[in-house]
């Protein structure tokens, strides 16, 4: 992102379509980045399932507990991003070195708490009722990854915030997509100890993403530190206690939005698994197509936070704002033609998990095509809350938003989906219709949250002006 100089941003802030275009290179990387994740996801349940079905759960269920530990604690790190737009948007980058090795330390005590808890899988999914042996394998395949949770937060977490805060975006497309060649190299050499590897079974696949995802750390943090044009940003510097209040005083409501939308799926799913093994299928394959896609304006709303906070530190809250507004112009398009595929080809999209010939799949079929529908609604509106989410973050207001999401999904997008299910006998179309409610109410506070605070903030200005 090129830093315009104090009189451009006087005179001549970028209009709306410069906005978007903006916000569009910034996010490409970031999405491709967040899609690289997913195949990495995708390469390890593959390669398990060789195995057989209990290595696949076992091994599915540990990604899974290691992935939303880390997920959570890297909304933390969030507040880098913004602080890091603010600083270089103020033309105050002698403070981005600090900004950046004060968020280092808080990535290396976040993986305290990750550890400690990827430590405890077994006896955290015996007392919540599991199987004996299959919280015995989760917990040795958690044992393994709890050993990546500080290159995650470091590689992922921190990088992934501040990267595109200093315009270093790029980085992050490359070694993603490298390193999803190298997850699938290794875990297949290790599972089966081909290659000169050893065997080591569904532990190999946990050791794999260890491994993968400290290279990510490790590569990206060459990239920035060796090259000449990043140097100045990643200045020796010593972490400050009052900075790093700052950081987790914006960046823990970030952290417990996260966990509130994730608990809202897990407990979705577990009221789906009371309606039987069909509709919990279906309902998988349709939250598999809208985790994809959601992938793209997950990245706008990264990009949104950059943009926002940069403007807003650059003392022009009218640009500020329409960097938001154009963000979420992106988000809403982009999610409305993935609405509309969804409504105009989902048995074709749900011939890419099911055999549509087979009569045993009829049923799950039938299901899956009718969340599909429910689900083109529930895209646009995700869209729109990850993006105003990220819009407000630009301007380091994280404490509302964590309430509203909190009221969206668990006062209003629950309790919906579970009276819908139970007792209007809607079942799996209910509980979608619930999760489309919460989303839905979460987009519309998102979005006023932004528009007022960020209209105060234009009409704050120009009446000083």
């Amino acid at each position: 992102m090129t830093r315009p100089t104090l009189a451009t941003r006087a005179i001549a802030p970028p209009t709306l379509t410069g906005h978007a275009a903006d916000t569009a290179r910034l996010a490409a990387p970031l999405a491709i980045a967040q899609l690289s994740q997913m195949a990495m996801g995708v390469t390890d349940t593959v390669l398990l399932g060789s195995l057989g079905a209990d290595a696949l759960a076992a091994g599915g269920l540990g990604a899974n507990l290691f992935f939303v530990v880390v997920t959570v604690l890297q909304g933390v790190l969030t507040s880098v991003s913004v602080s890091v737009a603010q600083a270089r948007g103020a033309d105050n980058e002698s403070h981005v070195p600090h900004i950046y090795w004060t968020g280092f330390a808080l990535s290396l005590m976040l993986a305290l708490p990750a550890f400690a808890l990827l430590s405890f899988a077994t006896p955290i999914l015996l007392a919540l009722g599991e199987p004996a042996l299959l919280a015995r394998h989760v917990g040795e395949y958690a044992a393994v990854l709890r050993w990546g949770a500080p290159a995650s937060l470091i590689g992922v977490g921190l990088m992934r915030s501040f990267l595109p805060a200093i315009g270093a975006g790029k980085r992050l497309l490359w070694v993603s997509i490298a390193c999803v060649f190298v997850n699938g190299f290794l875990n297949y050499g290790l599972i089966h100890g081909v290659w000169g590897l050893p065997r080591l079974g569904f532990l190999g696949s946990a050791a794999a993403t260890a491994i993968t995802v400290w290279l990510i750390a490790i590569v990206l943090m060459a990239l920035l530190h060796l090259r000449p044009s990043h140097q100045h940003f990643v200045a020796a510097r010593r972490p400050t206690a009052p900075l790093m209040g700052e950081l987790v005083s914006i960046g823990w409501p970030v952290a417990i939005t996260y966990a509130v939308e994730a608990t809202l799926f897990l407990a979705t799913g577990l009221l789906m698994g009371l309606l039987g093994a069909m509709p919990l299928a279906a309902h998988q394959i349709a939250l598999n197509v809208a985790s994809v896609s959601f992938m793209v304006p997950l990245a706008i709303g990264q990009a949104a936070n950059v943009r926002v906070g940069y403007w807003a530190g650059a003392g022009q809250p009218h640009a500020a704002r329409h960097a938001g507004f154009a963000a979420l112009g992106l988000g809403v398009g982009f999610m409305s033609m993935s609405a509309l595929v969804m409504v105009l080809a989902p048995r074709w999209i749900v011939g890419l998990y099911l055999h549509l010939d087979d009569p045993a799949n009829a049923a799950t079929v039938a299901l899956a095509t009718s969340l599909l529908g429910v689900a083109a609604l529930f895209q646009i509106v995700d869209g729109v809350q990850t993006v105003g989410s990220g819009c407000l973050r630009g301007l380091k207001d994280t404490r509302v938003p964590m309430l509203a999401a909190t009221l969206g999904y668990w006062g209003i997008g629950f309790p919906t989906g579970y009276v819908l299910a139970f007792h209007f006998g809607l079942g799996a179309r209910g509980l979608w219709w619930g999760l489309a409610a919460g989303l839905a109410t979460v987009a519309l506070l998102m979005t006023l949250r932004f528009h007022r605070r960020s209209l105060r903030r234009d009409a704050g200005s120009a009446a000083r002006g």
